[in-house]
């Protein structure tokens, strides 16, 4: 802290909001406690067994170790280490481990899992306490197997597994590392190990990760949960959240600010010159092979960048559109529709229009038979339990729940018009008609699309555009891309055809070809207005 301050080493955004959120929340109390004799006695462990440890380690240290005065358990039990590959995760992962089965920590049966997506990622650090304690012949300290490493005075096991909720139940674990949390597309691995916390004193919750390609997952929701606890939405969340990355991505071409997304670019060290020099051939290689540039963006700056040849938006644009939605009752609306596979996935939504700002309401149906057979990489029941989705059991999805769904919400909106694909309308016109609603079908989808395509480029760009907190429409988004023609067309195409579903996206491509219909109506008040009217 005092170096940043000093003027000394350059900090992100996100590491400038911990120094503020811990001056003003954390360090000011009197009811907490940091131990400076275990603090101290991890830091000669780990340097006398592993490495030096790097300024940025010895600056997350004394949180690992920082106690509530009236019952002297963890105050920060779940800690966020997010920094660029190279930066030593596993290392520091591998120290602070083997401490906490280590006499030196002192709690009997504190047992410690890696938790990651592949079984060679789970082994890193397990290895390389593993070999450790060979070299430093600890032997009659450890009990050594291939799956396991058990501290003979404490009973403290520390072991490895990989990412398979349906074979895992809690334990008995006094700590959890989750290892590439960039990986896990929902939380229930991580759901299911924490409920076995609490059995042991001091329970611990690690996640270590750098950036991935996996959006709208663990990851992303952990950095927005970060951005609660900065803003103070949530002052009870107990997380302590170290984030390094870039803060724009016209920093990338600063390589004296690269220390942003690696500290471990802050160190003197061997290691970290000869890290630096790998950093900056992968670099200068991308002015020769460009298609390197995303990987690099997002492994060795930590940052999100989209596509801009393919992508809708940017990551940053799509984040926010979770904007707070308001009172709509009474207000006018166009619906429109994707149902062009019934056998998999369908969703209608509701259009609006305020302060030249569109909002969006939809709900999506999966069928139960398709999301059993294909891994869908996106957390679809999490989202049903939300209410943004229905799963149906049953050989095809409806159209009657579609309309169903519009019904119960012209109760509360004035649906203007219904606009959908024409592909699917000898199912849907009956029912539409039957209803009473306004409708058009589009039969040249790649017209349409070409002119709602400024639309939607100009809606992102100034973030006109509001969905509320509702985590499955930027899946849909993210997993959408342009593609222009010769004559600069666009149309819009799955990133992948099974598996990254594109209906809420595409439906709302469709109320937007509509969005002169909208009146500029508060009918909810012109009916308020009405009842002080003297017939």
């Amino acid at each position: 802290m005092d170096l940043y301050e000093r003027g000394k080493i350059p900090f992100n955004k996100e590491r400038i909001q911990l120094v503020e959120y811990l001056k003003k929340e954390v360090l000011p109390r009197d009811d907490l406690y940091f131990d400076d004799e275990m603090i101290h006695k991890f830091i000669r462990y780990a340097e006398k067994n592993f490495f030096p440890l790097a300024k940025y380690q010895k600056f997350i240290t004394p949180f690992i170790f920082l106690y509530k005065k009236e019952d002297d358990e963890v105050f920060f039990n779940e800690i966020l280490n997010s920094i660029a590959r190279g930066g030593g995760k596993n290392g520091f992962m591998s120290a602070r481990d083997s401490f906490f089965i280590s006499p030196l920590y002192g709690v009997r049966n504190y047992d410690v899992t890696i938790t990651a997506n592949s079984e060679k990622q789970g082994k890193v650090s397990f290895k390389e306490v593993y070999e450790t304690v060979q070299a430093k012949r600890l032997e009659q300290q450890f009990y050594l197997t291939k799956m396991a490493i058990t501290n003979r005075v404490t009973n403290s096991i520390f072991s490895y597994r990989t990412n398979n909720p349906k074979t895992m139940d809690s334990a008995r674990d006094g700590c959890l590392e989750f290892d590439e949390i960039h990986m896990f597309e929902n939380s229930d691995i991580v759901d299911i190990q924490r409920s076995g916390l609490g059995k042991i004193k001091h329970p611990r919750t690690f996640y270590n990760g750098t950036n991935g390609h996996v959006r709208e997952g663990f990851y992303d929701r952990t950095l927005e949960r970060a951005q609660k606890i900065f803003t103070g939405e949530n002052k009870n969340d107990r997380l302590f959240p170290f984030i390094c990355k870039l803060d724009t991505i016209e920093e990338m071409d600063k390589p004296e600010l690269w220390s942003k997304a690696n500290p471990m670019f802050e160190e003197e060290s061997s290691y970290a010159k000869r890290l630096y020099s790998t950093v900056m051939d992968e670099y200068l290689k991308l002015e020769e092979e460009p298609s390197g540039r995303r990987e690099f963006v997002v492994k060795r700056m930590n940052f999100t960048e989209g596509d801009m040849e393919t992508d809708i938006t940017t990551h940053d644009k799509l984040m926010a559109t979770d904007q707070p939605i308001g009172d709509l009752k009474g207000k006018s609306c166009v619906a429109g529709f994707d149902y062009a596979e019934i056998r998999d996935f369908a969703s209608v939504g509701l259009l609006f229009k305020h302060d030249e700002k569109f909002i969006w309401l939809q709900h999506s149906f999966a069928r139960k038979e398709f999301l059993d057979a294909f891994k869908i990489k996106a957390p679809i029941k999490e989202w049903a339990d939300k209410g943004i989705f229905t799963i149906v059991d049953a050989p095809s999805i409806s159209p009657q729940l579609l309309i169903d769904w519009l019904n119960e919400k012209r109760e509360l909106y004035q649906i203007e018009m219904v606009c959908a694909d024409g592909y699917r309308m000898d199912l849907l016109q009956p029912l539409l008609e039957k209803e009473g609603y306004n409708y058009e079908f589009i039969r040249n989808i790649r017209g349409v699309q070409s002119k709602v395509a400024p639309i939607i480029e100009d809606g992102f760009a100034n973030e006109k555009f509001i969905f509320g907190d509702d985590p499955s429409m930027r899946w849909y988004t993210n997993n959408s891309y342009a593609k222009v023609d010769k004559s600069g067309n666009k149309t819009f195409l799955k990133k992948e055809p099974v598996r990254r579903k594109t209906d809420g996206f595409h439906a709302f491509l469709a109320a937007l070809y509509k969005r002169e219909e909208i009146q500029d109506v508060d009918l909810e008040g012109f009916f308020d207005m009405m009842e002080d009217w003297d017939f």
